[in-house]
């Protein structure tokens, strides 16, 4: 379980320092997935940075299975079981997939051709290729969403999976985070606005303006979407060019 406590992130800015997370309180439970959407800009990907440790909280505490890990670094929340997919991964001259895949693996028994797949690769094209600049963005996504895959963690996040990812792919994606609920206790944290993966959620986050607006169901989420859209006359009514002789009748 995963806790979160009156935590409050503060970047500087270009001229002043911004409040980008404000009081935020969550509890995540072992073996639910949660997915965090929002407005662009709201904070999510900072959230998910702090549970990481790649962003500093200004105050508040962080705890996983009740032991304090706000000022542990990355690599100490690492070995205590957080994982962490990149929206936009690096990538590792010299190497390989192969060898990617057994040191995120840490020992764990894992079957690396399977691994691929789940992400929509064919192993024999990519397991000797080097991480290198021949890769490109989906693909080094895939890969890094592998390797996260391959480790036996308590929480794993993901920033925006379904992004550089073709639609197959993606599929296969969407089942192995199904798999993965079924089958690990591990807390599955996804950013996403895709309706697939929010229909994945046992819980949906709502932020917004850096503070946590609403927590739901997948269901009365976006059946409050759906009643949103039909409320709004815009998009019909637009005429080409940019400009609108209508206003949304929220």
């Amino acid at each position: 379980m995963l806790t979160i406590k009156n935590t409050n992130v503060t970047l500087d800015g270009n001229d002043n320092k911004v409040e980008i997370l404000k009081n935020i309180n969550l509890t995540l439970e072992k073996k639910k997935i949660y997915v965090i959407t929002g407005p662009n800009g709201g904070g999510k990907s900072t959230l998910a940075k702090a549970i990481m440790g790649i962003i500093t909280v200004n105050d508040g505490q962080l705890f996983l299975d009740n032991i304090e890990i706000t000022n542990q670094s990355i690599t100490e929340r690492a070995r205590s079981g957080i994982g962490y997919a990149f929206q936009a991964p690096a990538r590792f001259k010299g190497l390989t997939v192969r060898k990617m895949l057994k040191l995120a693996a840490a020992g764990n028994k894992i079957d690396i051709c399977q691994l691929l797949y789940d992400v929509g690769l064919c192993a024999q094209d990519y397991l000797d290729r080097e991480i290198d600049a021949t890769f490109s963005g989906g693909e080094l996504k895939r890969i890094e969403i592998a390797s996260v895959l391959a480790r036996n963690l308590k929480v794993a996040v993901f920033d925006e999976p379904e992004a550089g990812i073709d639609l197959w792919s993606f599929q296969r994606l969407t089942g192995t985070f199904e798999k993965i609920h079924e089958k690990q206790d591990t807390t599955i944290v996804i950013i996403s606005h895709q309706e697939r993966i929010l229909r994945l959620a046992d819980e949906i986050i709502l932020l917004k303006d850096g503070e946590i607006s609403e927590i739901t169901t997948h269901e009365k989420f976006l059946d409050k979407i759906s009643h949103l859209d039909s409320d709004c006359d815009c998009r019909s009514d637009c005429i080409k060019g940019g400009t609108t002789n209508a206003e949304c009748n929220r």
